[in-house]
């Protein structure tokens, strides 16, 4: 069975593109990951393919949803796995972007399938999005944490190579099956304060895009989400004001993160030309 459902065939003429990824589930805590995807396909996108559901889920843990369409009719939605190809016509390279839900079963097929998407496209690199819960607070920056087992890539990008041991999601056994390819790849993960980690985080999806922007050069829009970000931050606020504990708990994660933050901030520009270098000579090796 083809797995992958393609809609749109003029995509194929991508130049170089990155693939970019972000699955709902574990590894997305309050929706960061997506809620990046979300902004930075923007109205300039294509839904290109799509991948099937239905050898993938356990439909009693993530039930479809129906609706009733504007001429009357019922609709299923069921749980999606979409690719958009979202051409930067200004930039020397384009994004493609997958978006949607972890599955539950067949993940190395699954995996298959999105290493046919990397193969579809000539795909040069995959930078996988995620979040997770941390002892960091609301009111500073949410720190990034990259990864990558390319040792040139890391020096690269000032990524840390990967170091955790123990169980893992379909992002770890995507990374796995990509190494052996030899096809580079990159974890980007935003913290998100554990006491508020149920709630969409707009402030963790804007971190996200700021530092895939920094590293690549490439235009993600993310100062579109200042205001989203201030107004999460003010209702976090707001729900603890009067609880002197929590208030004072907060306090010393900020103690502790400002004296772990690192006073200067790489370059941007630099970063995004050693990152064009590399892809460069990746090429030509």
């Amino acid at each position: 069975m083809d797995h992958l459902i393609w809609e749109h065939e003029a995509a194929q003429d991508l130049r170089q593109p990155i693939l970019v990824t972000a699955w709902d589930g574990l590894f997305d805590v309050g929706g960061a990951a997506t809620g990046a995807i979300e902004v930075l396909r923007c109205e300039a996108a294509t839904l290109v393919g799509h991948i099937d559901a239905d050898e993938f889920f356990d439909f009693n843990e993530c039930r479809p949803y129906v609706r009733i369409d504007e001429e009357g009719h019922r609709q299923v939605d069921w749980p999606r796995n979409e690719i958009f190809a979202l051409p930067l016509g200004e930039r020397d390279r384009d994004l493609v972007l997958m978006e949607g839900v972890e599955p539950h079963l067949r993940w190395r097929t699954f995996v298959d399938a999105v290493v046919e998407v990397v193969r579809r496209f000539d795909v040069k690199m995959v930078v996988t999005l995620g979040a997770m819960i941390s002892e960091t607070p609301h009111t500073r920056p949410p720190t990034i944490t990259g990864s990558t087992t390319d040792a040139a890539l890391a020096e690269v990008m000032m990524l840390d190579r990967p170091s955790y041991q123990g169980p893992t999601g379909v992002v770890g056994a995507l990374h796995e099956h990509l190494d052996r390819l030899g096809v580079p790849a990159v974890s980007l993960r935003a913290s998100v304060p554990h006491y508020v980690s149920g709630s969409p985080n707009p402030k963790a999806s804007r971190a996200l895009l700021e530092r895939f922007e920094r590293v690549t050069g490439l235009p993600t829009r993310w100062a579109e989400l200042d205001d989203e970000a201030r107004e999460w931050e003010r209702r976090v606020d707001d729900a603890m004001d009067g609880d002197d504990d929590i208030t004072h708990y907060v306090r010393r994660l900020e103690d502790r993160y400002d004296a772990m933050t690192a006073s200067s901030i790489p370059n941007a520009d630099d970063l995004a030309a050693e990152f064009e270098r590399f892809l460069r000579q990746h090429d030509d090796d």
